[in-house]
């Protein structure tokens, strides 16, 4: 029961300060770090808000002007008076908050939107400090640092690291086979080597490419060259992927072989 009632009291929403009015206003970076530095519990004023109005056309919306003027602040060049530019049409926002046992409450709703600029007269000190903190942040600050084991262990690359692979990893990178060198074989003379051709396919009428380089020991893309011309190669059936005599010269080898 307790943690159940614990639980209903986190999901609850506050809405007392539904109803409240809220500004929203985006303010440039140097304000909000310089408002972040102020302690939560201090008692010390911000800004302050100026509003202007036309008495003479109070009903022109022009005539409301906004503007804020900075408390007192540490950090160098930043400006102390801003233009408060209202937005007419936003869409309609409301404001929560979370405590920190989770409870979540309605702090109001958005009644008027601003972007905070420097005025005119301050836009110059602005652009000052902008450009200054530019320049700060590309100065780098590089530091060397003396290695005291010369043996290079530090910058060799430890076991696991190479191919950012894990040592432990149970995927493993397969060696790659390591291919035979390749043995390079002379040429005969093109009638001797049909000569041997036909020899070959008196033996048997069916030869592989492979059996063929070995039986005659002839480069392969030689002995393609000659089999283009002499043989059939069968893509299909019983003896696929073999070379075979042509009709005609199928004939003359077997008559040679009758007589």
């Amino acid at each position: 029961m307790e943690g159940e009632q614990k639980n209903q009291n986190n999901t609850n929403l506050e809405t007392a300060r539904a109803d409240r009015s809220v500004w929203l206003m985006k303010c440039p970076v140097v304000v909000a770090k310089s408002w972040n530095a102020i302690p939560p519990d201090s008692q010390q004023n911000l800004a302050k808000v100026v509003v202007s109005l036309d008495p003479l056309h109070p009903e022109d919306p022009a005539s409301l002007q906004f503007s804020m003027e900075m408390a007192s602040s540490d950090t160098v060049n930043m400006p102390k008076s801003y233009a408060l530019n209202m937005f007419k049409d936003f869409v309609p926002m409301g404001i929560f908050s979370e405590a920190n046992q989770g409870r979540v409450a309605t702090e109001g709703k958005v009644e008027h939107k601003f972007d905070m600029q420097p005025n005119n007269k301050n836009m110059e000190e602005y652009s000052r400090m902008c450009r200054e903190r530019t320049n700060k942040s590309m100065i780098k600050n590089r530091q060397i640092q003396v290695i005291d084991n010369d043996r290079g262990l530090h910058m060799r690359p430890m076991p696991g690291m190479i191919g950012l692979i894990a040592s432990n990893s149970k995927e493993k990178k397969k060696a790659a086979p390591v291919k035979a060198p390749e043995v390079k074989r002379t040429r005969r003379d093109r009638g001797e080597l049909e000569d041997i051709m036909f020899k070959l396919f008196e033996r048997q009428p069916n030869w592989a490419l492979k059996q063929l380089v070995t039986e005659t020991d002839q480069p392969a893309q030689f002995l393609k060259e000659i089999l283009n011309e002499l043989c059939v190669y069968n893509k299909r059936g019983t003896n696929q992927g073999t070379y075979e005599l042509k009709p005609e010269y199928k004939k003359s080898v077997e008559e040679t072989g009758a007589e």
